[in-house]
Parts: C-alpha cells; sequence; structure tokens
C-alpha cells in the first residue's frame, strides 16, 4: 500500500500542492497523512501516525523529502529505519529521485547513497560553521555557551581581586564563586612575553 504525506511549515500555508500531487499518482486522500508544523518540532503528530501505520511492504510517499525531515541526516535516519521495518519512501518532485522500496533497482539505491553523501556534507559544514562562529565569538571577547548564572557584580569583584594579585583560591573564599566558574567566565592572563627578542626592541636576538 502506497500511503501520503505532506506538511507545511505553518498554519497560514496550505497543503493543496502537496495533497493534489500526492492524488495524481493514485493515493487516497484518507491514506494521506498531513501536519502544519515545522520540519524542526519533534511532535508531528500526522507523521507519528503514518510512520505507525505503514506495514511491511507499504511505501511512504512524499512531494519532496524535505517534508520528512529538518535536515539530510534526518531524512536519511528515517529512511533507514522504516527500510529495517520493511517500508519504503519514495518521493515525486525531488530533482534526485528516490524510491527505497526497490533495493533491486540501482539507480534508486544511488539516489539513496548520494543522499547519504549530502547528508554526511550537510553535517561537517554545520559544523564548521558553528566553530567558526564560535572562534570569531572568543575571538572578539564573547563567551559562548550557555548564559552566565553568576551575580556580575561578584564577577567584577573577582576580576578586581585577580588584579590585585589574589590568587584563585583566596578568589573563591572571598567571593564564593566556584573554581570552575571563575575559569569560565574570566578571561586567561595574557601570556608573559619571555623571547630574546625582547631584549633589543628590534625583535633580533642579542647573543
Amino acid at each position: 500500500m502506497e500511503l501520503g504525506y505532506a506538511r507545511v511549515s505553518t498554519v497560514k500555508q496550505d497543503l493543496d500542492r502537496q495533497i493534489e500531487a500526492l492524488r495524481e499518482v493514485g493515493i487516497a486522500a484518507d491514506r494521506i497523512y498531513v501536519d502544519k508544523k515545522s520540519g524542526s518540532t519533534v511532535n508531528r503528530p500526522g507523521l507519528n501516525a503514518v510512520l505507525d501505520y505503514a506495514r511491511d511492504g507499504d511505501v511512504i510517499v512524499v512531494h519532496t523529502l524535505d517534508r520528512l525531515g529538518r535536515t539530510v541526516r534526518d531524512t536519511l535516519n528515517l529512511i533507514h529505519d522504516l527500510a529495517e521495518r520493511g517500508v519504503g519512501v519514495r518521493n515525486l518532485a525531488d530533482p534526485i529521485k528516490v524510491d527505497s522500496s526497490n533495493p533491486n533497482d540501482p539507480m534508486a539505491q544511488l539516489a539513496v547513497v548520494l543522499l547519504a553523501l549530502f547528508g554526511q556534507m550537510e553535517r561537517t559544514y554545520s559544523v564548521e560553521r558553528a566553530a567558526h562562529a564560535r572562534a570569531v565569538a572568543t575571538a572578539k571577547g564573547r563567551r559562548v555557551g550557555r548564559p552566565s548564572v553568576v551575580d556580575p557584580d561578584k564577577l567584577a569583584y573577582a576580576e578586581h581581586l585577580r588584579e590585585s594579585g589574589h590568587t584563585i583560591a583566596e578568589i573563591v573564599t572571598k567571593t564564593g564563586i566556584t573554581r570552575t566558574s571563575l575559569y569560565r567566565h574570566m578571561p586567561p592572563r595574557p601570556a608573559a612575553e619571555f623571547t630574546a627578542g625582547l631584549q633589543d626592541g628590534t625583535g633580533s636576538t642579542q647573543a
């Protein structure tokens, strides 16, 4: 049996175009499951319903693969999970046609391999972008990660104590801020310059 799934991201968008495309390939309206939810939303009742209903030998048909998952990797994982249950996935309008229900079709399997490649590329680029954003933020003196929960006044006092020459242990005692939090919130001291090049002011080493 072929089952349809259609999704739009907001309630203001309509599903008509996707539903019509699914009906044109012979899927009855009562076998087309729908959601008006963002792809980033984990709770998608329509998707959950079609996944629960699908049985070995069934095929879930979508207009485009991005209707299934938030990312290529999410979609690929779903395709693999369904394949283990004997359920296929087929798309209608993407440039790359995927039909995981036909393991004997080399082109269909190539499409799944290409999807896996794109998923890996997507993850690699995402990790690189995140690392670059963190590096830029750190270079500009912005702390990355969770928002600070340390009292700003206490943190300012801690910085004053450090500049006055107090040890970390003394600062912990005086402020009540944990050692881990101090290391996380206070930038490291500038590295001391001990190179011989500083001796003559020209950058050259004097013997």
